[in-house]
């Protein structure tokens, strides 16, 4: 009666969890959703304050790396914001560390974008 018993082939268990893997990966980016805000807007209500992408390094995130004050229009202290829930121009509830964003949101699907002004 063993004999009888129907098994998978392996190939077809390779093929199928390699097709799983590749739905979920393409559905969802590798990099988290983040947003360049001013460290130094912090208000309690709102959270940060969203400013221009551009004020922040395009690296990942590292305090201090949009410290650099090149023009006049540059925000002093601003970096990237992850995971943040974003309303009016303000981020909160997220972290400044890129890695911890990416081990409690998966693979960042928890948000549309980046963004900023």
């Amino acid at each position: 009666m063993a004999e009888t018993r129907r098994r998978l082939r392996s190939s077809t268990v390779v093929l199928g969890g390699m097709g799983v893997l590749a739905a979920a990966l393409s559905a969802c980016g590798s990099d988290p959703d983040r947003r360049c805000v001013d460290r130094d807007s912090y208000d309690y209500i709102n959270g940060y304050k969203i400013v221009a992408d551009k004020n922040c390094s395009s690296g990942t995130s590292s305090s201090g790396k949009g410290r650099k004050k090149t023009d006049k229009t540059r925000v002093a202290d601003a970096d990237w914001y992850y995971d943040a829930d974003v309303s009016g121009g303000y981020a909160e509830d997220g972290t400044f560390s890129r890695s911890e964003a990416v081990d409690r949101g998966g693979f960042g699907c928890s948000g549309s974008g980046s963004g900023g002004g």
